[in-house]
């Protein structure tokens, strides 16, 4: 049995935070494209509601809220800049399992379960409403990721609790479901038109930075709040940067990526 993962250290206290306005060239860009995803992504799901299709997915649903997230650090920034201290804490502490999770896991597969059973739920999780406590930051993947199925297909070990014969019933009902890729329960169409955020963020972090960071949304997050970290990547410089993740404990190559 693989090893769960483990906490390599505790929450640091709160410190400096670099202003805003100093990355708003990496930040607009990402805000915008949300805009334009919102916009783009409502006027598809009217007509997709039209033609019969269905999206599950609504307030209090968080099933999918246990799932790694990859982001950009151009959209890390973006949530950094909104969170409280205390909020910043238990994104750390919950950065800090993800760690424990990617030094242990022996493969991808994993890497995934471990993270949706034991690292658990995002922080920003209000597990009293089922709604996100920072909705208007949350990244790009938490806004394009909608289910044609019922939720409880997007529940943790849901696959693994089927019977064959379940399994095979829903392979069937997946590859008939509108809007779904035939593979998966999600939409395939909505996923695509958050792209361009990517794409924006890759072009800005380049032109501004030249380089750019990728990684897990917690980790970012948190060495977003870092002005080691920043300051590093302001320069171009990506050994810093690795340099002062790794001073944070936060550097492992499942989790970042610069370059």
């Amino acid at each position: 049995m693989a090893r769960p993962p483990t906490s390599p250290a505790a929450p640091s206290p709160p410190g400096p935070v670099l202003p805003p306005h100093r990355f708003a060239h990496v930040t607009d860009p990402v805000r915008r494209g949300y805009d334009a995803y919102a916009r783009r992504a409502r006027a598809w799901t009217a007509g997709y509601l039209e033609r019969g299709g269905q999206v599950t997915c609504g307030a209090g649903c968080f099933a999918c809220c246990n799932m790694p997230v990859r982001v950009s650090l151009a959209e890390a920034l973006v949530t950094a800049q909104a969170l409280t201290d205390a909020e910043a804490a238990r994104m750390e502490a919950h950065a800090r399992r993800v760690l424990g999770n990617a030094r242990t896991a022996p493969d991808d597969d994993v890497y995934v379960e471990r993270h949706r059973r034991e690292v658990g739920f995002c922080p920003l999780l209000d597990r009293g409403t089922g709604g996100c406590s920072r909705y208007d930051v949350r990244p790009t993947r938490c806004r394009d990721t909608f289910s044609a199925l019922p939720a409880r297909h997007c529940e943790a070990g849901a696959w693994e609790a089927m019977t064959r014969r379940e399994q095979d019933a829903y392979r069937r009902e997946v590859a008939r479901t509108p809007g779904t890729d035939g593979e998966l329960p999600f939409i395939a169409p909505l996923e695509h038109l958050s792209e361009p955020i990517w794409a924006a963020a890759s072009r800005a972090m380049r032109a501004e930075w030249g380089l750019e960071v990728w990684g897990d949304f917690w980790v970012l997050t948190t060495l977003a709040r870092s002005v080691a970290f920043m300051s590093s990547v302001e320069r171009g410089d990506a050994r810093g940067a690795w340099r002062a993740a790794r001073a944070a404990g936060l550097a492992h190559p499942t989790i970042l990526e610069v370059g």
